[in-house]
Formats: structure tokens, sequence, C-alpha cells
């Protein structure tokens, strides 16, 4: 069986929330197989890309093609393939950690032999077997982060994406859930992480920095920095803001 390998190409995409124009003609490739970073402030479009993507939301114009192989592929064949993690997850605290993956279980018809191969592997790289029967509203932050993951990750997918995923946990937590997506990254799945920390853009394989709804570089890293002349993604923010202002 040939293994999917999906990727994700945006082509000038438009998108307005009401009085908000969320997205104004953003551009680039989610190649795949590869861990990339949705960089940039709060409020410059990166919820609504990653929404747009998953499907939640219908641009007003511009296209998101899906490739499988290299091969163009329809929307309805990449979405089973496909998990999203929300900034805001919808987590129930009375149900205990395993009982939030029964529940998903169900929800996505996961076979009962696969499940408890997945929930076993899920709870260990999480480092979570321990608290297996605690109430999801009793969790520190970084524990419930880990769980909507786990949540998400349960149907295998060949494509996730996560808005925000460290947002309001603390360091420690946050440096464990980048361990968790390298060791995810490792299975040849696409990973789309959206966040406002700059200094976790150094951790993506290729980042895509999104100011004012669209896409104003992208490339690996180090070598973003180096080509901008610039030390940090911070700098580089700060540097174009105040050239606009100029």
């Amino acid at each position: 069986m040939v293994e999917s390998s999906i990727g994700i190409q945006i082509d000038d995409v438009y998108k307005r929330l009401r009085t908000t124009q969320a997205l104004s003609g953003a551009s680039t490739m989610f190649e795949p197989e590869r861990l990339h970073g949705l960089i940039g402030p709060e409020g410059v479009g990166k919820t609504t890309l990653l929404r747009s993507v998953v499907g939640f939301l219908r641009p007003d114009s511009g296209e998101i093609r899906f490739t499988d192989q290299e091969h163009s592929i329809s929307f309805d064949s990449v979405r089973p393939e496909m998990a999203y993690m929300p900034q805001q997850q919808s987590l129930y605290p009375d149900l205990s950690i395993e009982e939030h993956l029964k529940f998903f279980q169900k929800l996505y018809g996961v076979p009962e032999q696969l499940y408890v191969e997945k929930s076993t592997e899920l709870l260990r790289i999480t480092r979570l077997e321990k608290f297996r029967d605690r109430p999801a509203g009793k969790l520190s932050g970084g524990m419930y982060k880990k769980l909507g993951l786990m949540c998400a990750l349960l149907r295998s997918p060949s494509v996730i994406l996560l808005d925000e995923p460290t947002n309001g946990v603390d360091p420690i937590s946050r440096r464990e859930f980048w361990e968790l997506l390298y060791s995810l990254s490792e299975g040849h799945i696409l990973i789309i992480v959206a966040t406002a920390y700059m200094d976790e853009a150094e951790r993506c394989d290729h980042v895509h920095l999104l100011d004012r709804g669209q896409v104003i570089a992208h490339g690996e890293p180090r070598a973003l920095l180096e080509g901008e002349g610039v030390s940090s993604f911070d700098e580089l923010f700060i540097r174009r803001e105040q050239g606009e202002n100029s």
C-alpha cells in the first residue's frame, strides 16, 4: 500500500469576516511530510487560513489545492486524512483522558485493535499513562493541550493543523509539546503549526510569515533570517512595521 504524501497549495486567497479583511491574497505552499510554522502576531489571519484549509470557511476568491504524490486530489478525498486542533478546544471537563479517547474512537470509527495500539502509543509519547483516569477539567494547561492533540491523532491523520497549540502554557509544557511534534514529524505526516511565539519559528522545518492577511516571506528559518539580515523573527516583524510607519 502506497502511503499518502499530501501537500497543500494556497493561491491568492482572500477572505473577509464581517468588517475585517482577514486574508488579502495569501499564497504559499505547504510541502508534504514537513513541520511547517505559520508565524505572525495576533490578528494577522492565521486562524482564518487554517480554517479555510480544513474547510470550515470558504475563500471569497483564490484557491486551495491539494496534492498526493504530486497529483491533484479533491478536498473530499483528503478531508478524512486531516485533523484540526483549534485554539479553543472543546473537551468535556467531567470526562477522563481515557473516556475522551474512547469517545473519539467511536466518533472516528476506529477498530478496537487499532484503538488499543494507537491509544497506548499516544499515552506513552505524551507521558499521560499515569493520568488516564483524571478528568479533563483537572488537567494542567499543558496536559489539556496534549489530550486535545491525542484526540486529533487517534484517526491516524496524514495532515494535522494546530492553531496556537502552546498558547497559555508554561515553558516546560511548551518544550514537551514541541518534542511531541518532533516525534510525530518522524511519521512522515504534514504538520502545520500556527503560533504568535516568534521563538517557536526556528523549531520548524519551514516557516510562512503572515502579516495583514498575506504571506510576506517563507523558507527555512535560519536561511530566511540570514537573507533578511536579522537575528530573530521578532526583529524581522519589528523592522517591517517600522518600515511601513516611516
